[in-house]
């Protein structure tokens, strides 16, 4: 049954960290909703190959709209967790064990979350010592499967990524 997948994500995202998992997704029949500040706007991934244009506001969603949430790496993560209204999205998501995908920087907007603690992960090396203070359990492994949540490192571990955030939505 496909699902519907939020994506928070803003200007600066790693392109195919968007991207690939983006074909992953829509070729296995799910839907997938831009959110950002602004709807209509074009986003610009940070390789300058992707452009996104946002599907909705988060102002005109919530949590109970969707069945998962998809964090993209890059500076995005680290843009987004500066705003209170992305902050409590992506904790809404954790809180109801709904399927959360985080990839490089993705967990970034978890840690601001506070929804880290006791939980497996891993992402991009340098944050991983934010994710320690956060009380994640680090794992520096291409993919970490904990519950609900989905987690990488770089997109070299983009195969296993996408392997394991479909399988959390069958």
């Amino acid at each position: 049954m496909a699902k519907k997948i939020a994506v928070v994500m803003t200007d600066m995202f790693e392109d195919v960290e968007y991207t690939d998992p983006k074909q992953a997704f829509e070729k296995e029949g799910h839907e997938l909703t831009v959110i950002e500040s602004e709807k209509g706007k074009t986003i610009e991934g940070k390789q300058g190959e992707a452009k996104v244009t946002v599907d909705a506001s988060i102002d005109d969603v919530k949590p109970s709209d969707f069945d998962a949430l998809f964090i993209p790496g890059g500076f995005s993560p680290d843009l987004l967790r500066g705003d209170e209204k992305f902050v409590s999205f992506a904790k809404s998501f954790m809180d109801e064990d709904k399927p959360v995908f985080a990839i490089c920087h993705g967990p970034q907007l978890l840690i601001t979350a506070k929804a880290l603690e006791g939980r497996n992960a891993t992402g991009f090396t340098s944050i991983q010592v934010d994710m320690e203070y956060a009380k994640a359990k680090v794992h520096d492994k291409e993919v970490v499967v904990c519950g609900n949540l989905v987690t990488s490192r770089t997109p070299d571990d983009l195969p296993a990524f996408n392997r394991e955030s479909l399988k959390q939505l069958q």
